[in-house]
């Protein structure tokens, strides 16, 4: 793991080190996900939370991912529905 040193100004803006923003692509800025575990901040890229959503998708309906719509979902969840 890499590791810097960074401040956060008291109206809560936090500068990171360019050698970070390099290594995640960006360099010139972008949108970022900024998520809160237990303690722990963690930022990810929007590219790089699409990946893992897109991923999970994938684990979860296999083939069907690429295909699938939200109407195909709903209708899935509407026969399931029915059958209990």
């Amino acid at each position: 793991m890499n590791s810097s040193k960074a401040k956060v100004s008291e109206s809560g803006r936090l500068s990171i080190p360019a050698e970070l923003r390099r290594a995640v692509g960006l360099e010139r800025g972008g949108d970022v996900v900024v998520e809160l575990d237990g303690r722990d901040i963690r930022i990810r890229t929007v590219a790089e939370a699409v990946a893992q959503a897109q991923a999970l998708s994938r684990q979860l309906l296999g083939d069907r991912a690429a295909s699938a719509s939200v109407d195909d979902f709903l209708a899935e969840r509407r026969r399931e529905a029915e059958r209990e």
